[in-house]
């Protein structure tokens, strides 16, 4: 007989995340936080991606009561300065051109949340950006629009030739939402992606 499983909820509107939480297979809806992403006077990048992922969390638990929430938030960090989205074509050029050549911190934070109890995790990820002409960075930015990504980098698509290397725990941390840890996280609240596919089958 079928396991019951928690409802379970993204939240989040991103494609990415979205995409990425459909390989574990388990069924769940998205719903965006609506939550302020304005960093605190202050505010550590690593601390920024925290406290976002969890209010992301919070926002969407406190009007969904059950469910298993599900929030994160990614910030990209060079010397130890957040570099967010970029909205349009020349802050994303700025800021490739700022990345070109040097060692940049992925910060990617999770949240899981029922209403009663949280789990946290930030997993980073260090990228080493190729040394990058004016000509790579546009012809990049044509071709991939990246405006609503930290860091103007989408590393699951041609993003992926900024980069020189890539040194993480999790390989899907840079796309946005560290799957190996969200998994351990899940567990904790009964969602067990192996278990709930073989109750299905």
């Amino acid at each position: 007989m079928p396991l019951s499983a928690p409802r379970l909820i993204l939240a989040s509107t991103s494609p990415y995340r979205r995409e990425l939480l459909t390989r574990l297979r388990l069924p769940f809806d998205t719903v965006a936080p609506g939550v302020d992403e304005t960093p605190l006077p202050g505010e550590a990048p690593a601390q920024l991606a925290l406290r976002l992922a969890v209010a992301k969390a919070a926002a969407v638990a406190a009007t969904r009561p059950g469910a298993i929430v599900i929030g994160s938030d990614q910030v990209a960090t060079v010397d130890g300065k957040a570099i967010g989205k970029p909205g349009d074509f020349e802050r994303a050029r700025a800021q490739l051109r700022t990345l070109s050549g040097r060692d940049v911190e992925f910060h990617s934070a999770l949240a899981v949340t029922d209403g009663q109890r949280t789990t946290r995790a930030d997993i980073v990820t260090h990228c080493r950006f190729r040394p990058l002409s004016d000509a790579a960075i546009d012809n990049y930015l044509r071709a991939e629009t990246p405006y609503d990504t930290a860091g103007s980098a989408k590393a699951e698509s041609l993003g992926i030739a900024l980069m020189e290397s890539i040194r993480s725990d999790d390989p899907t941390a840079i796309i946005g939402l560290p799957l190996i840890a969200l998994t351990g996280m899940l567990a904790e609240f009964g969602l067990n992606p192996l278990i709930q596919v073989e109750a299905r089958q």
